[in-house]
């Protein structure tokens, strides 16, 4: 007789069947994450026991908490002791915006046990940084430029680092970062655990990763550019000359919106006249300083405002919750910009809207990138005189925008003569 099979082992339903410690478990319940997401089940055991880890997964899905809770559980068990310039976990971005919201994750954790951190990126004066480091830190959170300009300057040495991690892999090969990111991993111990996540690994990912990850665990839990699944697509098409006050009533909607622009001009302008006409909007871009950035995506996340204008800074990495809609203003050149300006609505589960606004002459080109995406999207067609939906169906009449001259100052309307 052949003996009955065992029954399955259960999925792991918490951070503790996953072998996270218990202080770090306490601090993510705390941040309101109770539950594993898919590409968390699918890491964690593989980094926690130490092993280099090749994570695909598409973006808003979790790999910050994937590979933030193995480095300080890390850190934590080895109980070495903070030395001057010396990290002893390295966490590379490829934007600021990305590692300051790494480090808004890391935190709690690394508090948790003890550990100390810091953020090393530009645009900001850099002697509070070097400050950090000389007191010491146990994981450094670093855009690749400021990073290599301390360790040319002698505030920073990577010889002590333990584990290394390297997030959005494919978005620092797209900005041209690869010369960097191999300068600073060769300066890291090659003996050190290294954790790479990105949303797809061919490519110059693939050249890292054979370069820097012995025997990697391989986990992908979404196939490549990849689009949010909770998410509905539509596609506008409207005269070029209608395309402002469609714009201006499909942003007059309810709800936390994100618009894209191609241009910082674009921005800006969209941003200030929607304020004018009552829809509290800022912008967001290359052209501002890291304080007003900083200031302006915080301002979006606690609701000060209801639309953040953006260019595709924006795309990447910025995490916020409840926006319910994406809006393409200005359609993207290539499918996977599409894909990661969409992954800033339906993340981690919830559902979302996302509405590309094209002229007839677009409207071929997008439909190209739609196909190249993996999207299907609900076309209409949009005049000055028809009628939008709000989320729910109802017909909603365009919002009017008030005339205005060349320079974008409102028009006053003239008297008739008597």
């Amino acid at each position: 007789m052949t003996a009955p099979l065992p029954p399955p082992r259960p999925a792991p339903s918490t951070f503790a069947d996953l072998g996270v410690p218990a202080p770090i478990v306490s601090a993510l319940l705390r941040m309101d994450r109770p539950t594993p997401f898919a590409i968390q089940v699918a890491a964690l055991p593989d980094a926690l026991a130490g092993r280099d880890v090749l994570g695909r997964a598409r973006t808003g899905s979790g790999k910050t908490i994937a590979f933030a809770v193995p480095v300080v559980a890390r850190l934590s068990a080895s109980r070495g002791r903070c030395v001057p310039g010396r990290p002893r976990g390295l966490i590379l971005a490829p934007t600021r915006e990305l590692a300051y919201q790494i480090q808004q994750t890391l935190r709690p954790l690394a508090d948790a046990v003890g550990g100390r951190t810091v953020t090393i990126v530009g645009g900001v004066p850099q002697a509070p940084q070097v400050r950090s480091l000389r007191q010491g830190v146990d994981v450094c959170v670093a855009t690749p430029g400021r990073l290599e300009d301390l360790m040319r300057q002698g505030h920073l040495r990577l010889d002590a680092v333990e584990v290394t991690v390297l997030d959005e892999a494919d978005h620092m090969a797209d900005l041209g970062f690869l010369p960097a990111v191999r300068r600073v991993l060769d300066a890291t111990p090659h003996d050190g655990q290294r954790l790479l996540f990105s949303a797809t690994l061919d490519g110059d990912v693939d050249v890292l990763v054979r370069r820097y990850l012995r025997n990697p665990r391989v986990h992908s839990v979404d196939e490549p550019d990849s689009a949010v699944t909770d998410v509905q697509h539509r596609l506008i098409t409207v005269p070029a000359h209608h395309k402002r006050s469609v714009v201006h009533d499909v942003l007059s909607g309810p709800g936390r919106t994100l618009a894209f622009t191609r241009t910082k001009h674009a921005a800006r302008s969209l941003a200030r006249r929607l304020t004018d006409a009552g829809v509290p909007s800022l912008d967001l871009h290359g052209n501002l300083s890291q304080n007003a950035r900083t200031r302006n995506l915080d301002a979006f996340h606690r609701g000060q405002v209801r639309v953040l204008v953006a260019t595709d800074i924006a795309a990447r990495g910025i995490h916020v919750d409840d926006v319910a809609l994406v809006v393409h203003v200005d359609p993207p050149a290539e499918h996977k910009a599409y894909v990661h300006r969409s992954g800033r609505t339906g993340r981690a589960g919830n559902a979302g809207t996302v509405v590309t606004i094209a002229t007839p002459d677009q409207r071929t080109a997008v439909r190209a990138l739609l196909s190249a995406a993996k999207v299907t999207a609900v076309e209409e067609r949009r005049g000055p005189l028809e009628h939008s939906t709000d989320s729910g169906g109802t017909p909603r009449a365009p919002s009017s925008v008030p005339p205005r001259d060349h320079n974008g100052r409102q028009r006053r309307r003239r008297r008739p003569r008597r």
